[in-house]
């Protein structure tokens, strides 16, 4: 069995834990030392993510980042706007057929917003 689980560093474990609970419908469950995670609630599936606390701040963009595919990219940038997050790109990439918003988390990691 494979099982993927994403970790990201992060200035403050405990507020981006929260911001990505309520962004993605996850809950926060299991802490230790420096590490909190959370898991997709109830019957979801997802991956666990789970936030590393560290002391370097963020310096350049992400190599790496999530893709969250949503039914409507715009109304999904609105709210997490309103959680926290920072909308990078003014209009939409279009690009292949599709479509996606570039976004910053509250730390400034890079996340897009893709349709469906």
């Amino acid at each position: 069995m494979i099982r993927v689980e994403v970790n990201i560093d992060c200035a403050d474990a405990d507020a981006l834990r929260a911001f990505y609970c309520a962004a993605l419908g996850y809950e926060a469950r299991g802490e230790a030392g420096t590490y909190r995670a959370c898991l997709p609630a109830g019957d979801a599936t997802g991956p666990k993510i789970v936030f590393q606390q560290v002391p370097e701040p963020k310096t350049v963009k992400n190599r790496m980042h999530l893709d969250v595919i949503v039914d409507d990219i715009e109304a999904e940038a609105a709210r997490w706007t309103a959680l926290g997050a920072t909308r990078t790109s003014a209009e939409p990439v279009r690009e292949h057929g599709g479509a996606w918003i570039v976004m910053s988390d509250p730390e400034g990691n890079e996340i897009c917003l893709c349709d469906s």
